[in-house]
């Protein structure tokens, strides 16, 4: 399983790459908001771990543009922002979890193992076929890109 990390803090981020490549993880760190939302828009990674409070982009702006863009990778926030006006704008942003900084590597690693099963659960309801494309959950049908009724 493939982990972007965005962090700049370079302890924070050398530590959290340390721990999730000896989960596992195929770890890749990025340490400012351009960076990351370049690597997320460039190529596929299972899940996101994202730091608001970036140079460059927010993990606000970077997540809202991978959305428009419609990168739908999982992304979990990791940040010392920790008002629930925070939480609820980051959730609202699009984000699938939020932890709050300083945090407990346990915890951390049981979210991702669940963010993980549940896109594992949401891609197994998704059929394709050529340029057909059907989606079990949402009761959709898309031909060519196009969504049909």
């Amino acid at each position: 399983m493939k982990i972007l990390v965005v962090e700049d803090e370079l302890k924070v981020g050398k530590a959290l790459a340390e721990g999730l490549r000896g989960e596992g993880y195929d770890v890749t760190l990025a340490r400012s908001g351009e960076e990351g939302f370049f690597l997320a828009s460039a190529q596929p990674f299972d899940l996101i771990v994202l730091d608001i409070v970036l140079p460059g982009r927010s993990g606000i702006e970077i997540l809202n543009a991978l959305r428009k863009k419609e990168i739908r990778t999982p992304t979990l926030f990791l940040t010392a922002k920790d008002t629930i006006e925070d939480r609820v704008i980051g959730l609202d942003a699009g984000a699938d979890d939020y932890l709050v900084k300083p945090f407990a590597f346990p915890e951390l690693c049981a979210r991702i193992r669940a963010l993980l099963r549940r896109e594992r659960a949401d891609s197994a309801s998704k059929l394709k076929l050529a340029d057909l494309e059907m989606d079990l959950n949402t009761r959709s049908v898309r031909r060519g890109g196009n969504k049909s009724i």
